[in-house]
């Protein structure tokens, strides 16, 4: 399976992280499939840089982003926000003893 993370890099307390499409398989900071983003969220304001296109592509042809790149792809307008399901109409009973 295909993903879409965050790689850490930078120095220690002073992390940046690369948007990166890898196999799911390989290691954390492992070699990568294609480098399509760059956040830093240490900057002021947070520096946040999307290939929207390339994301785009890529999620098309099914790559399954993390639930922190998903919602940096959503700041950065590469995916829309997820709709909330609406909660069960369903009432649970309670157990009479």
């Amino acid at each position: 399976m295909v993903k879409m993370r965050l790689v850490r890099m930078g120095d220690k307390k002073s992390p940046v992280y690369r948007i990166v499409v890898v196999d799911a398989r390989k290691a954390a900071t492992g070699e990568y499939i294609e480098k399509i983003g760059f956040y830093d969220p240490k900057s002021e304001p947070v520096t946040l840089t999307v290939d929207v296109e390339k994301a785009k592509e890529w999620l098309a042809k099914g790559v399954q982003p993390t639930e922190t790149v998903r919602s940096l792809l959503v700041r950065a307008g590469a995916m829309e926000k997820p709709t909330k399901l609406s909660p069960s109409k369903t009432k649970t009973k309670k157990k009479k003893f």
